[in-house]
């Protein structure tokens, strides 16, 4: 089910895309980066999030958490799909991936550029790049590539 507050920041912004159309978000799973379906657009965005291991409880920040958007535009219905992208826990042995908790402050700038992607890639809007980076966060240790999900998929924005 996808987070109430990704949903709300959603609707407040894509009302105002085009008079007469509808937008709706979704949270999938089953999204694959670099390979939207046929007539689907896809955003990919780095952003700060936090994380929480299920099994022994430890938490860490990340300034590359990678999010996917495939975002497709049939008439006057708009639908995007998003996939937070995991990580897990380095001290735990074959610990599950864990969902990113995304600040209300980053889900606001995620929503912005998502809203100006969609203006370019569905209504052929031309902004020229704009992005608004992230809040980072304080990170004390470097990113590990053995503990991420986009790292595995080969869209990480690590160095």
């Amino acid at each position: 089910m996808a987070p109430p507050e990704w949903i709300l920041e959603f609707q407040r912004r894509a009302k105002n895309l085009k008079e007469g159309h509808s937008w709706k978000l979704e949270f999938d799973e089953n999204i694959v980066p670099e390979k939207p379906n046929w007539g689907w657009k896809q955003y990919i965005r780095n952003t700060s999030a936090r994380f929480r291991c299920s099994e022994c409880g430890r938490s860490w920040p990340s300034n590359r958490v990678m999010v996917v958007f495939h975002m497709c535009l049939t008439g006057t219905q708009g639908t995007v799909k998003v996939r937070c992208i995991r990580q897990n826990c380095k001290n735990c042995s074959d610990a599950p991936m864990e969902k990113p908790s995304v600040s209300p402050d980053n889900i606001v700038i995620l929503m912005e550029n998502l809203m100006e992607k969609i203006r370019i890639k569905c209504y052929h809007e031309d902004f020229g790049q704009r992005n608004r980076p992230p809040r980072s966060l304080d990170v004390k240790s470097p990113h590990e590539p053995a503990h991420c999900e986009g790292c595995f998929l080969g869209i990480c924005t690590r160095n």
